[in-house]
């Protein structure tokens, strides 16, 4: 018997595969119509409504190459499970380009995870695979799941060059070619032989080596090296539901893996199990997704959920803030994939631009967590949009408590901390115009870890919204039978503000766990109270009970 979410990739095949205006407002309207007809089904294959899981992406870009990031998670794993973290994203694990220097993006060979001597290192920018193998064991057993990041798009730094037929297409059009088919040489062949041609990898865990009819398509010709182009195999076809961006955005960098060879989707398929089997993933974060076939992970999730026999927690960076195009790549996965709340963030960057001049009863609008909550990942900034990187927009520091509470203390979506938000961070780069600059990103683990002791311990049950001031907004949420207690999160990016709110539980103190206010505030007989914030700032008022103990410990 077809399932709902079978049912939903059916329907989706149907709607079409151009993402333009039409099809994307089809799935707009016929996702949200299967989200209202299936809200059981759905929430099945989510987290209890009882258990509130905090993601961190355990990484930035510009963590230092001193090969002790794995080192340090097995030496944090305890403290972040105790400050409510149940998942961790961590950054690819494998050998790329750049060797010791690589975040991972810049994909060599997907089984080297800091154990061969390739691209002049063994370890990776992060240590070696026994280190990352051992950080994996460590956050398990302190019950925190481990999502793998998954790059899938492109491979770069062949071992040696192949010969092939391909034709030229406008970089900023890839509908427009720019001359027929011929004879170009580009890098495409990997042995993993190693540095020097010693120590690599060789056949370990994988015998496939790769070579050009694995791509489709390349940005260089050594034959020709001064002619721009992006170069298609001259026997094949840019890929189908992808973004629109340039034409076709199939083609992103390196050499573009070919979705529709068989050799590819069985190594990809492998290399999956390899890395929930003998590694430990529990789950995955899927990167670059709108350059990949919409239909490839619906078909390589299938066969790891049968590989394994459960239910694979997925999450895809479709960085858009366009509602429906995000509409669209849900509905086409089945309603099995979540995915990044970019327009949220967008609207946090926006808020924080404005300086206490935007509207807040709008921060929600467009976004996943307003529109398709059971699907959306929060995040307030990660790796693509912080300082001098490719996507930035910039949450500025002040309003990150702000944006915060919102992700972690509401009902709807799943929040992902971002760990420079965390931790702090300090780096120097070079910017578009060609100037270097120093970036200092503030630590906010203060605040953020009384937001996650809310999460953790208030943040349950009937959600009550008053959003509906221009600066200050707030909801209260009254508790369930397993955890009784009463919250009320009040925030203003402009002045001071206030709000009568109802909580449900009369004539009881309320005392604001991130000691911006000091004192109580008392409810009346009908369980109402006038809830305060200082302005620019964010108040988490919580029924007095016993844990009011606890934030003291987590330090002033």
């Amino acid at each position: 018997m077809s399932t709902p979410f079978q049912q939903l990739k059916d329907n989706f095949r149907a709607i079409g595969k151009d993402l333009q205006g039409e099809t994307l407002q089809a799935a707009e309207h016929a996702l949200k119509d299967w989200v209202a007809t299936n809200a059981a089904a759905i929430a099945a294959k989510k987290a209890p409504a009882e258990f509130n899981g905090t993601l961190m992406q355990w990484f930035h870009w510009y963590i230092e190459p001193d090969g002790t990031h794995w080192q340090k998670l097995q030496q944090d794993a305890s403290m972040l499970a105790n400050a409510g973290f149940t998942a961790l994203w961590l950054p690819p694990a494998y050998k790329g380009i750049g060797g010791s220097y690589d975040v991972g993006y810049g994909i060599y060979d997907l089984f080297d995870l800091g154990e061969f001597d390739q691209r002049d290192t063994i370890r990776t920018k992060y240590g070696t695979k026994d280190e990352y193998v051992n950080a994996v064991q460590t956050c398990r057993q302190n019950g925190i799941q481990i999502y793998a990041d998954v790059v899938f798009n492109h491979k770069m730094a062949a071992d040696y060059e192949e010969e092939f037929a391909a034709i030229p297409y406008d970089p900023q059009n890839r509908n427009q070619p720019l001359g027929g088919p011929r004879q170009i040489k580009a890098w495409t062949g990997f042995d993993f032989r190693g540095t020097n041609g010693t120590g690599g990898r060789g056949d370990q865990y994988s015998t496939m080596k790769w070579h050009w009819y694995h791509f489709d398509s390349v940005d260089y010709n050594s034959a020709d090296p001064d002619f721009k182009a992006v170069w298609k195999m001259a026997d094949k076809s840019f890929e189908t539901k992808v973004d629109l961006e340039r034409g076709n955005y199939d083609y992103l960098m390196g050499s573009d893996l070919d979705m529709n060879h068989p050799e590819v989707k069985g190594e990809l398929k492998y290399w999956g199990e390899w890395m929930l089997d003998d590694i430990g993933a529990d789950g995955f974060r899927l990167d670059a997704i709108k350059h990949i076939n919409g239909d490839f992970f619906n078909e390589w999730l299938d066969h790891l959920e049968a590989h394994t026999g459960r239910d694979l927690f997925c999450v895809g960076e479709y960085w858009t803030y366009d509602f429906g195009t995000l509409s669209w790549y849900i509905g086409n996965a089945g309603g099995r994939l979540n995915l990044f709340d970019a327009p949220l963030h967008h609207n946090f960057h926006k808020a924080s631009k404005a300086g206490g001049n935007y509207d807040l009863r709008r921060i929600f609008d467009g976004s996943l967590m307003k529109e398709l909550p059971l699907f959306a990942v929060t995040l307030v900034e990660n790796h693509d949009t912080q300082p001098l990187q490719a996507l930035e927009s910039i949450v500025e520091s002040w309003f990150k408590p702000l944006a915060y509470a919102i992700i972690l203390l509401r009902e709807q979506g799943y929040p992902c901390v971002f760990y420079a938000d965390y931790y702090g961070a300090h780096y120097r780069d070079r910017a578009p115009d060609g100037n270097e600059y120093e970036i200092w990103m503030d630590s906010h683990q203060w605040i953020i870890d009384r937001l996650l002791f809310a999460r953790v311990n208030f943040a349950y049950g009937p959600q009550y919204d008053y959003i509906d001031h221009f600066n200050t907004i707030g909801w209260t949420r009254l508790g369930s039978e397993q955890h009784p207690y009463a919250m009320a999160v009040i925030l203003s990016d402009g002045p001071a503000g206030s709000k009568w709110m109802e909580v449900g539980k009369p004539n009881r103190p309320f005392y604001d766990i991130t000691g911006h206010i000091k004192g109580p505030i008392h409810t009346n007989e009908y369980g109402w109270a006038e809830f305060h914030c200082n302005g620019g700032s964010v108040s988490v008022w919580v029924e007095q009970n016993p844990l009011l103990a606890q934030p003291d410990a987590l330090g002033s």
